[in-house]
């Protein structure tokens, strides 16, 4: 079970909105299963009502909605939290709409994140948890693949105790790399993640990147970037 991010006594609330039923239904059960607490809302009128009413920690947000779109749904939202002066609550796009300028319109209006359908849900999870992370003030774990060590809150990468000097983008694609360790993630999955729409259309993108990735962290052995020949990348642990 993956285990949610949450205050000591204090479970973590998600408003899914969607207003297809069998997705709600899914994303609640699933969601249930992994520790959150969770409501749900069939049209933005009622994501907004309720997301007003008794604030969620995070909002999953189908965009294409029967009444008023997502991006209406957050301009609302945060225009109720700024005239309340509170923060704005967290909001993962989550939709069938996979255009560059719907993403582009989306995290413009402040969205935390934006996963297109069909979706897996462990990834799905997984974006959840680093959005809490990074919005509930706690200080996020630091990550260990062998002798590779990358601290989130200090920006930071070391192997084997010796610094080691990454760019951002680099940065973020052995996070996420490391996120993941042991589990294959594909070329699609990694541009989405690191770097969303802003990759000019080219995929090679990511092989370029992931060769200055292996010159910087993979100099000495063991190597722990690995290519699955057809499928992607992963980060894999020595064997002992």
């Amino acid at each position: 079970m993956v285990a949610c991010v949450e205050e000591p006594g204090r479970v973590t609330t998600l408003l899914v909105v969607d207003d297809e039923a069998t997705v709600r239904e899914l994303l609640s059960a699933t969601l249930r299963f992994a520790g959150f607490q969770v409501t749900s809302a069939a049209t933005g009128a009622e994501a907004v009502a309720a997301a007003t009413e008794d604030p969620p920690d995070l909002v999953l947000l189908d965009v294409m909605l029967p009444d008023v779109d997502g991006f209406e749904v957050v301009r609302r939202l945060r225009e109720q939290r700024a005239e309340g002066h509170r923060g704005p609550v967290p909001v993962l796009f989550l939709t069938a709409r996979d255009r560059k300028a719907d993403k582009v319109t989306g995290l413009s209006l402040g969205a935390d994140d934006y996963v297109t359908k069909p979706f897996d849900l462990e990834e799905l999870i997984a974006r959840i948890r680093a959005i809490l992370r990074r919005t509930s003030g706690h200080r996020e774990d630091v990550l260990t693949v062998g002798a590779l060590v990358l601290d989130p809150q200090g920006h930071g990468v070391t192997r084997a105790g010796l610094p080691v000097r990454v760019s951002p983008t680099e940065f973020r694609l052995l996070r996420y790399l490391m996120e993941n360790a042991g589990r294959v993630v594909s070329k699609a999955q990694i541009l989405d993640r690191v770097w969303r729409y802003d990759f000019g259309g080219d995929a090679g993108i990511v092989d370029t990147y992931i060769s200055y990735l292996r010159r910087k962290v993979d100099v000495d052995d063991p190597k722990l970037i690995h290519t699955v020949h057809g499928v992607g990348y992963v980060m894999r642990e020595p064997a002992r």
